[in-house]
């Protein structure tokens, strides 16, 4: 039995995918800790796992006119400061033989793992090294071509180094390791290869021909649904009432109360328009549509909803995107900018899935109408996300984690 530290910190799209293969590794007799936001840790604990609760206690003001821009503090040193010394104190006195670290855990993770001596992995749900097929996904959808998108790859990495510097050198300091520079770090672990597991399917984005060895790429991680799960009578009852909704929904996106007001209406407009029952998760920007035919929800499972839908729409966040995938479901895209959002929307383009893609920024009634209208009754959307659904059935993207993981101890 080993001891297995999940370190990661995120929305909630960063975190349930782990779940996957956190059960995995429990079943398999494994003890298994992993970090968590506040708000997740009854659910991860439902779903078999130790929860360890970090925190940077951001405050969001729900009246300001981009709240995503005060969320934003979190990637700045001062917020990825306060989180890794938050993580380091919450694993001060947690064993572990191998630690599992998402990007937010990276910083202080490598110190971590280096000061105890036992070995990391990385776990990520994008793909951010350097490669000539694309820039770093959170970088935009763009596509410049092999030179400029391995520079762009480079100059990110570099750009990560500067920012995160001083950061790094403190969680050293704190840990008792000798100094040295990011950069230099950064290049130690890829002439180690030091190995990152991404958790998508190869049919999604296939694995880039120039990545090094060590960038691997599993198949999706599905979240585990919490032991007793049941869904809300109420929502049981309008699926069953009509005909198969249509999924809307801004994941974990932050808004302010008149963004949050103005979306809610323009997409009970547009189901009006194309004449759709609708079902409408909440999310973090507190959406609420009423009306007749359509229903605002919480948290529900989207392996259990999306197989009652007819198509989706939603802001590109990769647990979301994954999932549509999954049930093989026409897409309409909503991303907002900045984050991966955008990288997601241009891969469902072009593999055929979605029915347009309407940046949030330009969403109107009008523009969602017509494109909801599309992925229902443009058969070659559905047909392609079917297609796909069955490629990534195949897939086992949880037990390549724990192959690599219990190979990586046993060395």
């Amino acid at each position: 039995m080993a001891r297995i530290v999940i370190a990661a910190y995120g929305s909630r799209g960063d975190l349930v995918p782990l779940t996957d293969f956190g059960r995995r590794f429990v079943d398999a007799g494994h003890d298994v800790v992993m970090t968590t936001t506040p708000d997740l840790v009854e659910e991860i604990e439902l779903c078999g796992l130790q929860a360890l609760v970090v925190d940077v206690e951001l405050e969001v003001d729900p009246d300001m006119k981009d709240p995503l821009k005060e969320a934003m503090k979190l990637v700045k040193p001062s917020g990825m400061r306060k989180l890794g010394e938050n993580l380091l104190a919450a694993l001060d006195e947690v064993p572990a033989d191998v630690l599992l670290l998402t990007p937010f855990a990276e910083l202080a993770g490598h110190p971590l793992a280096e000061a105890r001596g036992i070995p990391s992995i990385g776990v990520r749900l994008q793909p951010l090294s350097t490669t000539s097929a694309f820039p770093p996904s959170l970088v935009g959808a763009w596509s410049a071509g092999s030179v400029l998108n391995r520079f762009a790859g480079r100059r990110a990495s570099g750009m990560m180094d500067r920012l995160y510097g001083n950061t790094v050198a403190s969680f050293r300091d704190q840990l008792g390791l000798p100094a040295n520079s990011a950069r230099k770090m950064r290049r130690e672990r890829t002439a180690a290869e030091w190995p990152i597991l991404h958790g998508f399917s190869p049919s999604v984005v296939p694995r880039p021909e120039d990545w090094r060895p060590g960038l691997e790429v599993t198949g999706y991680w599905w979240p585990q649904r919490p032991t007793g799960w049941e869904p809300p009578v109420e929502l049981v009852s309008f699926l069953e009432s009509g005909s198969a909704p249509v999924f809307l929904g801004l994941g974990s996106l932050i808004l302010g109360k008149d963004d949050a007001a103005r979306i809610s209406e323009t997409i009970h407009d547009a189901l009006v328009q194309v004449g759709v029952r609708g079902v409408v998760q909440a999310g973090g920007a507190g959406l609420e549509v009423v009306g007749d035919g359509v229903m605002t929800v919480g948290s529900v499972p989207h392996d259990w909803l999306f197989e009652k839908v007819a198509a989706v729409a939603h802001s590109c966040g990769a647990g979301t995107t994954a999932a549509g995938l999954r049930a093989g479901l026409p897409t309409v895209a909503i991303p907002s900018p900045g984050g991966d959002q955008p990288f997601w929307a241009r891969r469902l383009d072009a593999l055929g899935v979605s029915a347009a893609t309407v940046p949030r920024p330009k969403l109107t009634a009008d523009r969602l109408a017509k494109a909801i209208d599309t992925a229902l009754t443009e058969p070659s959307h559905r047909a392609a996300a079917q297609d796909l659904a069955g490629r990534i059935a195949e897939e086992d993207g949880a037990a390549m984690v724990v192959t690599t993981v219990e190979k990586l101890i046993r060395a």
